[in-house]
């Protein structure tokens, strides 16, 4: 099992770091699966209003940006925030810019599971991460691509 070196340098130009490739995802350190991507897409849909939320996040150096997000809906703690629009039943807006070094996603059995969608492919992080117990928490970071390219189901 290989682990991950985070990179010294940072860039937020929208740039990726020399050889920052993907987005590995890790259980206690360990990357157990790469998506060979420099943006991505996470779903999930809300405990207890039952509506999708969507995030878009691109590599930027060697932090993930969030650059998007939308719902299609509103209610309990989904309130779209000022400035967002209404599109297609989505309410949609850009966030204010924020490096994030680490994106932890919980494994629940009591919510639905959370959804990658990198370069037209989609999969659960269930799939994804099939070692990952209830509970366990999957950090999402920005990494460099082992040689075989596309390693993730």
């Amino acid at each position: 099992m290989r682990r991950v070196r985070r990179l010294a340098s940072v860039s937020y130009a929208g740039t990726t770091a020399k050889g920052v490739n993907a987005v590995c995802l890790l259980v206690a350190g360990v990357v157990r699966a790469t998506l060979p991507t420099n943006e991505f897409m996470l779903a999930w849909q809300h405990s207890v209003e039952k509506t999708r939320w969507e995030e878009t996040y691109h590599i930027a150096g060697d932090y993930l940006l969030l650059t998007g997000a939308r719902i299609q809906g509103i209610g309990a703690g989904m309130e779209p925030p000022e400035g967002a629009v209404l599109r297609g039943g989505w309410w949609t807006w850009t966030p204010p810019p924020r490096a994030i070094a680490a994106l932890p996603l919980t494994q629940s059995t009591y919510t639905d599971d959370w959804t990658l969608c990198w370069k037209d492919r989609c999969r659960t992080l269930g799939a994804l991460v099939p070692s990952a117990a209830e509970g366990s928490v999957v950090d999402l970071v920005a990494c460099n691509a082992p040689g075989e390219p596309g390693n993730a189901p």
